[in-house]
Order: C-alpha cells, then sequence, then structure tokens
C-alpha cells in the first residue's frame, strides 16, 4: 500500500510529482487543473504560511490555503 503526502507534509523548495487530487468536488477538480495543478504535473511548495502555502507550478505562483493542500497528494 502507498501512503502519498500532502502538500502540507511537503518540503519548500523540493519539487514534487502530484500523485493525485482528493476531492469529491468537481468543480474545485476544475479550477486546480485550469491552473495546472492535476495527477503527474510538477509541483513545489515555495513557502508554508500560518494558514495557507504558497505553491509554484508551471513558472506561475499560487497561495492555496491547508485545507485545499490536503487534497493534493504528492
Amino acid at each position: 500500500m502507498v501512503i502519498h503526502m500532502t502538500l502540507r507534509d511537503a518540503v519548500e523548495g523540493k519539487e514534487y510529482i502530484i500523485q493525485k487530487i482528493q476531492t469529491d468536488d468537481e468543480e474545485l477538480n476544475a479550477f486546480l487543473f485550469s491552473l495546472g495543478c492535476y495527477s503527474g504535473e510538477l509541483i513545489t511548495v515555495v513557502s508554508h504560511l500560518k494558514r495557507s502555502c504558497i505553491v509554484s507550478i508551471k513558472d506561475a505562483r499560487y497561495n492555496i490555503d491547508h485545507q485545499l493542500a490536503e487534497a493534493i497528494r504528492i
């Protein structure tokens, strides 16, 4: 059994491959896909903040909250 980490567990500055987006919300899935956040894509946590984290996907940076970061498995 493979257990994937979430973005909240990621080390800042290290590049990861998104393994899975774990949510049943189709609207959220569509939003993440529009950002380039989907299985197989590279993602880097630039920094962890108090209630969110800044990530880099395809040379763009986004601030995502911890609830969303929990749904992104790496």
